[in-house]
């Protein structure tokens, strides 16, 4: 079945990005000074937003396609941990980004370098969910 090798595939490509995230990225930011950091988060979520939204939201369409074609609860299960990431942003991560979005470099300090830090936190999150979405739709692909 296409349609849910793709959506496998797409999950794992989201899990990919939000995994390097938390363990390449997210280290060696922390490492920076508070105002480098800061400057360094920025640019990385505005292009990393775009990125990871897009892939969640294509990888659960397509669980839900390959739902439809097979009635299999899995794909259904695996999109919907999927797209989870949409309102966990929304609610759990976006007061951090936007407080974050706000600061000024070179007003950062001790705070800022906790919020980031607490961003890193909140983010291992979604590579969870996406982690669990790529394993369930494993299971749908090997069933």
């Amino acid at each position: 079945m296409i349609v849910g090798h793709l959506a496998l595939l797409v999950a794992a490509l989201f899990t990919g990005a939000a995994l390097y995230i938390n363990v390449v990225e997210q280290p060696a930011r922390l490492r920076l000074a508070a105002s480098a950091a800061l400057g360094e988060w920025k640019p990385s979520y505005r292009r990393g937003i775009l990125m990871q939204a897009s892939l969640a939201l294509l990888g659960s369409a397509l669980g839900a396609v390959a739902f439809w074609q097979t009635g299999d609860w899995q794909w259904l299960a695996g999109g919907v941990l999927l797209l989870a990431n949409w309102p966990y942003t929304l609610i759990g991560i976006m007061p951090t980004n936007r407080r974050l979005l706000a600061a000024r470099d070179e007003d950062a300090g001790e705070d800022t370098q906790r919020l980031i830090a607490n961003w890193g936190q909140l983010h291992m999150v979604r590579t969870g969910f996406g982690a669990v979405a790529s394993f369930v739709f494993l299971c749908a692909a090997l069933a």
